[in-house]
């Protein structure tokens, strides 16, 4: 247990919980504004009633992401003060632009968002939801790019002591990897929500409550995913075609391609293997021939660069990199299967039939697959950031020479045991306050009023007093979970 090993175990526990809510967040801010756009056109009062129903799970959500994004700052200074030092002078203004125009935009128009609706004109509002909504994107931009270069760093000089020159902040923000990341994130992150949107709905339709609402939801979680899934399974393809040109031993690792294939071969597509590194080969392994070189290269004798093309310092973990990546397409091809069968039941007028079997099993798809956009961002992080060891900044500074040196394990060990309490009790009251809004669901909101009852601010947190259906909420500290 060094203080090394530790600081990773750290910073993978912060990281692993701080990425969940900005993505959630992303994809929940873009929902609002769609929702309060269609309540601007049609005034239909269950747009507005949805809206504030989402309203109050993009706020704990915001909230716990800012948290957790505090924390995470940290540790740049206590547990990684050499890559502070060596590549401060590109990180740090990178996530201060990310402060400036992101986090300030969001922080000026989440009060107007939050607590505004009868001190401002609709318009405005829904101007203000917008400019949170530009306000994640903008947040995504910066943080990517930082990221990114650390991936494929490009636009930089080094001095004598190895500290990292800014050359052509061009090059900088727009590296080699940061349009196909920022576009895999992004996209990412809208079709976490929907399957979110998506699962909620169906819970609500199997449980018989807020059919209405469920049904609108649903339907239109159903056509962003239709949109999202194809997106994103473009942009990963175009994002692997970039892994095997700037970082082959990553990709390497991804597919647990130990050695040269033979000549006319093509590398084949692994399925499941168990890696062995000891041995440099698979156990158990099951492969399509040729089909690797097809997806990775678009060739038909397509080759990649394999593992032993490297020293065995120079290769990341590789069974944690292989089986995430498994998990992360194995569940988009998932969504995509759920997506595809829900266009086809819609086309026949059925997506919301809960009186057949297809119908329950459809509905009960889509409450089954509701965290699943979660699972694949962790997986999909995972590949990232573990598939790029032993490097901290790809092919220059090693994660081991970038730790603080006098930093001992008693000390980072007490930070991650406090880290650990500190987000056990924040974020299970989150966790457990956000279930008490699903369980009680979408409600009636009273008609805005602008000449009266406006002295006090809304209060988003509140929890309802009377559902979209027009009977009291059931008891919310019961009942099966969402």
């Amino acid at each position: 247990m060094t203080p090394l090993l530790l600081s990773r175990m750290q910073f993978g526990f912060v990281v692993s919980f701080h990425i969940l809510f900005p993505a959630f967040t992303i994809g929940l801010a873009h929902w609002l504004a769609f929702i309060e756009w269609r309540w601007l056109r049609t005034r239909d009062d269950l747009w507005r009633d949805l809206y504030f129903f989402w309203l109050k799970i993009f706020a704990v959500s915001f909230g716990m992401g800012v948290v957790s994004g505090i924390v995470m700052s940290f540790q740049f200074g206590t547990n990684w003060a050499v890559l502070s030092e060596k590549a401060g002078n590109i990180l740090g203004p990178l996530l201060s632009y990310e402060v400036l125009t992101a986090f300030f935009l969001e922080a000026t128009f989440l009060g107007v968002m939050l607590f505004g609706w009868k001190k401002v004109t609709d318009r405005l509002h829904f101007f203000a939801t917008c400019m949170v909504a530009l306000g994640t994107l903008i947040s995504t931009f910066w943080i990517i790019s930082a990221n990114s270069w650390m991936q494929t760093p490009r636009g930089f000089t080094l001095a004598a002591d190895g500290t990292f020159l800014p050359a052509d902040w061009w090059a900088i923000v727009f590296n080699p990897s940061f349009p196909y990341r920022l576009a895999h994130m992004v996209l990412a992150a809208f079709i976490t929500t929907c399957f979110v949107i998506g699962g909620v709905s169906a819970w609500y339709l199997r449980r018989g409550v807020h059919a209405a609402a469920g049904r609108r939801m649903l339907l239109h979680a159903m056509a962003f995913a239709a949109i999202a899934v194809p997106l994103q399974i473009l942009a990963g393809d175009l994002h692997g075609l970039d892994v095997g040109e700037h970082q082959p031993v990553k990709l390497a690792a991804i597919e647990a391609h130990w050695h040269e294939s033979a000549p006319g071969a093509g590398t084949p597509l692994v399925l499941f293997a168990w890696p062995d590194p000891q041995a440099e080969r698979n156990d158990y392994e099951v492969a399509v021939p040729r089909l690797g070189g097809v997806i990775l290269k678009h060739e038909w004798n397509g080759t990649i660069q394999p593992l032993t093309a490297v020293p065995a310092s120079e290769r990341p973990p590789v069974a944690p990199v292989f089986f995430a990546f498994r998990v992360m397409v194995g569940l988009g091809v998932l969504m995509l299967l759920l997506v595809l069968a829900s266009l086809w039941r819609w086309w026949r007028g059925s997506l919301f039939d809960t009186d057949s079997r297809g119908g329950r099993w459809l509905l009960d798809g889509w409450r089954w697959m509701s965290a699943s956009g979660f699972v694949a961002l962790l997986a999909g992080w995972y590949v990232v950031e573990i598939g790029r060891q032993p490097y901290v900044v790809y092919g220059l500074l090693r994660t081991g020479d970038a730790v603080s040196p006098n930093i001992s394990a008693a000390a980072v060990l007490s930070s991650l045991t406090v880290y650990a309490m500190a987000y056990a009790v924040i974020f299970g009251a989150g966790v457990w306050y956000l279930r008490k809004l699903l369980l009680v669901g979408p409600v009636k909101q009273p008609p805005k009023d602008t000449q009266g009852g406006g002295k006090t601010p809304a209060r988003p947190l509140s929890l309802p007093d009377e559902s979209v259906d027009g009977a009291t909420p059931p008891a919310v500290t019961g009942g099966a979970q969402p």
